[in-house]
């Protein structure tokens, strides 16, 4: 399970202090499927950060029992000197998987051909996010933290990152976060909505939908 308790996170601005989400509470259980609605700027790629443990609450506690995924296709934490390949390398012996044997899945499903071999500095944005995709489905987390990211290359590439995702790892636990309701309400059981600094769960979608509209 992830357990999450009173946190907040806020920003130092030159006009003050902006609390960006205050006294978040809920629960995510093994298998559980969960959308987090808002609009842009609202806080939901906050909340994905907390939760990956890219960056840490201003208060408040993120009790991970699980293993929870980086933000999927999310390159932020890649070394630009180094090559895709070395970047695999890198991140495989973090996790303590054996590098070798994901290369040829990297190689083929981020499609990036010599660039594998190139710095990830000259990659375009779409070429680092292939790259960050395909590496997160060599490790297997028991949760998968989704930021509006599967809308990566093509519709074909579209159509692989289902298959790996919600066909071939339907057993994890996902976050979604989004401000598209048909994408929560495709792949979620349950949501809650961002707004205001506020973190308001429902029990199904279709409530937290009606409330998200109200706002």
């Amino acid at each position: 399970m992830i357990h999450v308790r009173d946190v907040c996170k806020s920003y130092p601005t030159r006009s003050g202090t902006k609390v960006v989400v205050r006294d978040v509470n809920f629960d995510v259980y093994p298998g559980e499927k969960l959308g987090v609605l808002g609009r842009n700027g609202a806080g939901k790629s906050t909340i994905i950060r907390l939760l990956s443990g890219v960056e840490n609450p201003t208060r408040g506690v993120v009790d991970r029992q699980m293993s929870v995924s980086w933000p999927l296709a999310f390159g932020g934490a890649f070394q630009t000197a180094l090559t895709g390949l070395d970047n695999l390398r890198f991140i495989c012996r973090v996790y303590g998987v054996e590098p070798e044997t994901k290369i040829p899945f990297v190689d083929e499903f981020s499609e990036l051909g010599r660039y594998l071999r190139e710095p990830v500095g000259t990659y375009s944005s779409g070429m680092l996010a292939r790259l960050a995709f395909a590496i997160s489905m060599t490790i297997e987390f028991d949760c998968f933290l989704i930021d509006e990211i599967i809308a990566v290359g093509d519709q074909r590439f579209h159509d692989k990152c289902h298959v790996e995702l919600f066909e071939r790892r339907a057993d994890r636990a996902m976050i979604f976060v989004s401000h598209d309701i048909g994408y929560i309400q495709a792949h979620c059981q349950r949501a809650a909505v961002l707004h205001d600094s506020s973190f308001t769960m429902f029990d199904t979608v279709a409530e937290a939908y009606e409330f998200y509209l109200a706002q």
